[in-house]
């Protein structure tokens, strides 16, 4: 096991009625002015706005509001935030939503306490040194953004999407309410299955020697997602089910399914690509991607896409062939991913098959014009990305 450090100190309020926890939670880490963030206008058509604000209102703590976030959260709306904020002494961020919410309220956070460009710091990956406080109030199982310490960022002017990480992007506390996830359109909660999955794989197929607790949860968080993850497909108010989900999608995504390993993170870093490009929803792109990028670096150690096969799928190993037992794993994942309506490959994702000029320029930005890489578990280089890009068509 390789060392590491391991800490996750977003506090989690998890169960019913959690919009009515959130004038206490936010009181308790010092919050007195407060920005509420959301995306669309559900939030406010549903009750769940005004029983946030309602709870704000019984401990005093004033607020003003901005939403409009959408997903693959845009830079533009961050700048907008921060002026807000400023202008109105907001001293405590509150995101009512989904992961874009969340990274978005983090971004404001992050950019209100630096003299930098939020878009610098994210694109060069700037170090920062201070962020005002964020909390949330789920109302999607899918990025794991509420208790991490990552946020992604867009920017309209030639469609970037970037990743950042930082201890700051960490939200003082975090509120679970599976009841919440109810009246979600079934293509965002299979969407959010396959992220939940993937922040799991991303850290799951990585190099590096035995690590038989850190592999045996990130195993068992994957079954748990799909076992409960179709029981949502089929029962959308069913509350245990709603719970494991919403629950594996935190833990897939606070660093504990990693822990001890290398990082790959590529697939999601080729996502980017699709998702800052043809502003797709990520969890489909991660789908679209997945199964290629697998077939195309399995040889690196098919003995650990083997395992995988055996522990998740309770597959037989082919001792004498484990590359069987390998690209049997992979099959299994992507006849998962279509079971809940999710795309295999980029022509379903988008509904046209895409030209080998946008291929290139993904790969372009991919792989910083050809001065970067991605990945551990095999390292690729940009035309290595072009052929999975070519290969998921």
């Amino acid at each position: 096991m390789n060392s590491f450090e391991f800490y996750s100190p977003t506090k989690v309020y998890f169960g019913k009625n959690g919009a009515e926890k959130a004038g206490q939670a936010i009181k308790a880490f010092g919050g007195t002015r407060v920005l509420l963030h959301y995306g669309t206008d559900r939030v406010l058509q549903n009750g769940v706005m005004d029983a946030v604000k309602q709870s704000l209102d019984a401990v005093g703590i004033s607020y003003v509001m901005l939403g409009g976030v959408v997903p693959n959260p845009r830079v533009s709306l961050v700048y907008e935030g921060v002026r807000l904020v400023k202008a109105e002494g907001v001293d405590f961020i509150f995101a009512v939503g989904g992961g874009s919410v969340i990274d978005s309220a983090k971004a404001i956070a992050i950019a209100a306490c630096t003299d930098a460009d939020i878009w610098d710091v994210f694109y060069q990956k700037m170090p920062v040194t201070a962020a005002l406080p964020t909390g949330n109030l789920l109302t999607i199982a899918a990025a794991g953004s509420e208790t991490s310490g990552s946020a992604v960022l867009t920017r309209e002017e030639g469609w970037l999407k970037v990743g950042y990480g930082s201890p700051f992007c960490r939200p003082k506390f975090t509120i679970m309410d599976p009841e919440l996830l109810y009246t979600l359109p079934p293509y965002q909660t299979a969407a959010g299955i396959v992220d939940i999955m993937m922040h799991t794989m991303d850290r799951y197929f990585a190099p590096g020697g035995t690590n038989e607790v850190t592999d045996r949860i990130a195993e068992e968080i994957l079954r748990i997602t799909m076992r409960y993850g179709s029981i949502c497909m089929e029962q959308p108010d069913n509350y245990e089910a709603r719970s494991e989900v919403m629950w594996a999608g935190s833990i897939s995504h606070n660093d504990l399914t990693g822990l001890g390993r290398v990082l790959d993170f590529a697939v999601h870093r080729l996502e980017h690509e699709l998702s800052g490009k043809y502003d797709v929803t990520h969890g489909a792109g991660l789908s679209a991607i997945w199964g290629s990028w697998a077939r195309y670096v399995y040889k690196a150690n098919p003995m650990r896409f083997a395992r995988y096969g055996v522990h998740v799928f309770d597959l037989p190993m082919d001792f004498e062939n484990p590359e069987n037992t390998a690209l049997e794993a992979i099959r299994k994942t992507e006849e998962y991913f279509a079971s809940i309506d999710m795309p295999i490959n980029i022509t379903d994702l988008c509904g046209h098959e895409v030209s080998d000029a946008d291929i290139e320029d993904m790969a372009d930005k991919a792989s910083r014009y050809g001065t970067g890489t991605l990945g551990t578990f095999m390292v690729l280089d940009r035309a290595k990305m072009v052929d999975i890009f070519r290969n998921s068509r």
